[in-house]
């Protein structure tokens, strides 16, 4: 593919030809006559078949692709906004190259909506664009500064990682190693603020939506220069389109020298940029699964790279991959091993469910442990990672089974207060009124299986009648502002007894927890994926941090019928490194990543047969083989099997696996090899997804 670098000079302004990348599934970029200068990294209107398309600039060539007379003309330069600079089209040249994607399936969605629509510049209703239609509006203005807010005093091992960082001269890479509560807040902020002083800007980034608000808040509190408030910008999926594109505009301009925002935020365009910060690196969210199936922390360590700036990952359950890489010496590691506050950490108890009288879910111990934090006025968190009252409807007279219709998946029990519950799809999301009998045998005793949030808070509310619960999970927070809503009353001491799933599980600081209570924990150990245990075990140690922090005292039951697991046995010791070592070994082992490199090639048709047939045939394609690489590492083609869940909205799935020790040879494999798949798909009538370092499998 085309590196998108930047010409200067005369190259760079050039009347002629321009070679434009465009939002459509080809790897081709596209070559159009015009009359005036265009710069690299400008947005144009050009005419592509019967429609016209917002296209950006990234090369001026001396010559054409194709034959001059087959050229058509640019019907507009978008000079609305500044052109973009060659470091991002780097980065966005970069993501397209390894991620095996088109150069303008990268390009055109990361920018924000309205600068790639052709209706916003023209029509009746254009009015010069949005950007020009953005300035007319009110500014926005700075925040006062919260008065009486002193920062806490670091402790040895802050102080130590803060001046390290600050001595770094152009690019490192840093991976923050802090257990729950340990204030690695703390040290970004003063990493910033140092950034600040240099006149660079920061990009901080958070794996979900639901973090930025506590964050936004510390960050206006505390990233002031010279007394004056910080420019502060956030970018995140829940944002509307203006408030994107004015966030995306204050950066681009330097308006704006702060930006906190989620994963879509490592392709802001950041001129000054001066540091990245990578908040919970290890966080499965800073993959983007569908589109470009980038990831955003590996995408920030290369940026950090190309423009010589330091990146700091944090974390108090790195991935595997990025520990490996500060052991082999490839990242600096700094370890903060205590509380900021002097609290103690949790004490993590296995309470062996085998043999008890379960009442809801809930084991003796676990109900007597809420009951005393209640009666000592402090707050618990009953943690179970499923949403909804019931995983499954089932009819004890003949079997029947709440299944989605259009997936190989149940529906789940969903209640709804007013309303007539209904049986939701959370795959396809096919949505059902509750049946009033068995659609099989008649029996109106149909009764739910096992239990998500709803049933949790439910029985709760029936144990523990005086109370205040609060549910937070993907159902309950779905209308804007309403999780920061509920955490705001968590905080505020306005509840009692928290249910969630893993929205609670990480980055808040909830001062009057002294308790967590984790349910059906075990789901996930004997999954299919590999990386399943080092997922729960993220996720646990996360959870538990929230116990604890502010209190003194705090514990964690974690309900099990296998106490014995290596999982659980390192999260009662607090042990990290201890988990670290024995996944590493095992990964090993059995020549799994971080010791190989992955591809995932996913196919979908209305038959299974189909896709397989498709997958058969891609796997037998020139330069398949290890004999077609006589002098380099091997490539691995596995056989193509189903998907767990093999069918979802009508569409039956299957996948194969492509694997190598190296990743060079990988990388080179993809790249024939994907230009080639788009032929065997269009023989099959199958849609295709090439996947580069999947998380799942």
């Amino acid at each position: 593919m085309p590196q998108a670098e930047s010409k200067t000079g005369a190259a760079q302004q050039r009347k002629g030809v321009v070679r434009v990348a465009l939002d459509v599934p080809l790897l081709a970029l596209f070559d159009y006559t015009t009359d005036v200068p265009v710069q690299i990294g400008t947005r144009v209107i050009v005419p592509f078949g019967r429609r016209k398309m917002v296209g950006m600039v990234v090369a001026v060539p001396d010559a054409p692709a194709v034959p001059p007379d087959t050229l058509k003309s640019v019907d507009e330069v978008l000079d609305d906004t500044p052109a973009l600079p060659p470091d991002w089209l780097r980065l966005a040249s970069f993501a397209a190259q390894y991620y095996q994607r088109p150069l303008g399936e990268v390009i055109m969605p990361a920018l924000p909506a309205a600068l790639r629509k052709v209706s916003a510049y023209q029509g009746k209703r254009s009015a010069g664009g949005p950007v020009k239609r953005m300035d007319k509006r009110a500014r926005p203005t700075k925040d006062s500064m919260p008065t009486g807010i002193q920062p806490p005093a670091l402790n040895a091992e802050q102080a130590a990682a803060v001046q390290a960082i600050a001595k770094l001269s152009g690019h490192k890479t840093v991976l923050l190693h802090g257990i729950t509560g340990s204030g690695k807040t703390e040290v970004y902020l003063h990493a910033a603020q140092a950034t600040l002083r240099r006149g660079r800007q920061v990009l901080f980034m958070v794996p979900e939506i639901n973090l930025t608000p506590q964050l936004e808040q510390s960050l206006r509190a505390r990233l002031a220069v010279a007394g004056e408030p910080a420019d502060l910008a956030v970018m995140h999926s829940g944002l509307s389109d203006g408030e994107r594109l004015l966030a995306w505009m204050r950066i681009q301009r330097g308006e704006a020298r702060v930006l906190l925002g989620t994963r879509l935020s490592i392709f802001a365009p950041l001129p000054d940029l001066g540091l990245i910060i990578v908040d919970e690196e290890h966080d499965t969210s800073y993959k983007q699964q569908d589109g470009l199936r980038y990831s955003a922390r590996d995408l920030a360590v290369w940026r950090g790279r190309d423009c010589d700036v330091p990146v700091v990952l944090g974390s108090a359950t790195p991935s595997l991959e990025s520990w490996n890489h500060a052991e082999r010496g490839h990242y600096l590691r700094f370890s903060l091993s205590r509380r900021a506050t002097d609290v103690e950490l949790p004490a993590v108890r296995l309470v062996d469910t085998r043999r008890l009288a379960m009442q809801q879910g809930f084991s003796p111990q676990l109900i007597d442990a809420v009951a005393d934090r209640l009666a000592r006025k402090q707050q618990s968190l009953i943690f179970i990672n499923r949403r909804g009252y019931a995983p499954v409807l089932n009819c004890a007279s003949c079997g029947w089974v709440s299944q989605c219709p259009r997936c190989t998946a149940y529906t789940v029990l969903h209640r709804s207060a007013g309303r007539r519950n209904s049986l939701q799809c959370h795959h396809c999301g096919y949505h059902a009124q509750v049946p009033r009998a068995c659609p099989d045998c008649g029996d109106q005793d149909l009764k739910p299986m096992g239990r998500g949030t709803q049933r949790v808070e439910e029985y709760l509310a029936e144990l523990f009648p005086e109370a205040r619960i609060a549910r937070i999970d993907a159902d309950s927070t779905r209308l804007k502002g309403s999780a920061e809503a509920l955490f705001a009353k968590v905080h505020a001491g306005e509840v009692d007894l928290l249910v969630g799933t893993q929205m609670v599980a990480k980055g808040h600081d909830f001062a009057n927890l002294g308790l967590v209570g984790v349910l059906n924990a075990d789901a996930m150990l004997f999954a299919h994926d590999f990386r399943a245990p080092e997922r729960l075990f993220a996720q646990l140690m996360q959870v538990a941090g929230r116990a604890g922090r502010h209190v003194g005292g705090g514990e964690v039951i974690i309900q099990t019928d296998y106490p014995e697991q290596p999982v659980y046995q390192a999260l009662v010791r607090h042990d990290y490194h201890g988990y670290a070592r024995y996944g590493l070994e095992e990964r090993k082992a059995v020549g799994l990543p971080p010791y190989a490199y992955q591809a995932l090639l996913t196919a979908e048709a209305r038959e299974l047969k189909t896709a397989v047939e498709f997958l058969g045939r891609a796997r037998e394609l020139p330069g398949a083989h290890p004999d077609d690489y006589p002098s380099s590492p091997s490539v691995t083609l596995y056989d193509p099997v189903p998907l767990r869940v093999v069918r979802v909205a009508n569409v039956e799935r299957a996948q194969l696996l492509v694997e190598s020790v190296d990743r060079r040879a990988l990388q080179s494999f993809l790249t024939v090899w994907a230009g080639d798949l788009a032929h065997v798909a269009r023989d099959h009538r199958v849609r295709y997804n090439l996947e580069v370092d999947p998380l799942e499998i």
